[in-house]
């Protein structure tokens, strides 16, 4: 099989991480896509983020309708921080997929910053990087592949329809009485609002 992984924060999931999870599944021939919520975000800590269960929860909403999308909690039930090498030779062990039929779905922004990650090196030699891309933004993949010797070899593009939307902007808009609709799914926009996130700062910490 072909795996595919997508890590990160999801809070929330939003329409941006189903197409490239889709377009990386039809691009690539993958098998499955995993979602990974971070419990603990190393990038992230120090900053207010909400609780694993409901951002856990909006996922499961998020991908119900899609069998080729599961989520994974390799990331929840062990303690953090945790680092996406760790993550994605974690899991290509349980789901027994050597590093040619494993892939971590990233954009080309996260490329650009490889050499800032943990262990860059052993992260391209356990998968091949499924990159994103971008219309207003390009990686120098000569100096990284200066710098990681083979890194053109485990990149795989994959073509997305631009779209502007980040998490950050959906949680603003909530809190400013906004609307998100067309932005997440439909089931996301309804837990939202239910379960009144985002609707102020100390929100994020109950």
């Amino acid at each position: 099989m072909r795996l595919g992984i997508l890590g990160g924060t999801f809070d929330p999931i939003h329409f941006g991480h189903l197409l490239a999870a889709e377009e990386s599944r039809a691009t690539l021939g993958l098998s499955q896509v995993l979602f990974v919520p971070a419990a603990v975000p190393p990038h992230k800590q120090g900053h207010p983020i909400l609780p694993i269960e409901h951002r856990l929860t909006m996922v499961r909403l998020a991908i119900a309708d899609n069998p080729g999308f599961a989520i994974s909690t390799v990331d929840i039930t062990r303690p953090g921080p945790h680092y996406t090498v760790d993550t994605v030779q974690r899991l290509a062990q349980e789901w027994d997929t050597d590093p040619d039929h494993t892939y971590f779905i990233m954009g080309v922004d996260s490329l650009a910053n490889l050499l800032a990650w943990h262990h860059p090196a052993q992260l391209v030699s356990a998968c091949h990087l499924a990159v994103v891309t971008r219309p207003d933004y390009r990686a120098n993949l000569d100096e990284l592949e200066a710098a990681l010797p083979g890194l053109s070899d485990r990149v795989d593009w994959v073509d997305m329809p631009a779209m502007g939307i980040s998490s950050s902007d959906l949680q603003r808009r909530v809190r400013a009485g906004g609307s998100i609709r067309y932005q997440t799914p439909p089931a996301v926009e309804r837990y939202i609002a239910e379960h009144q996130l985002y609707r102020a700062v100390l929100d994020i910490l109950a």
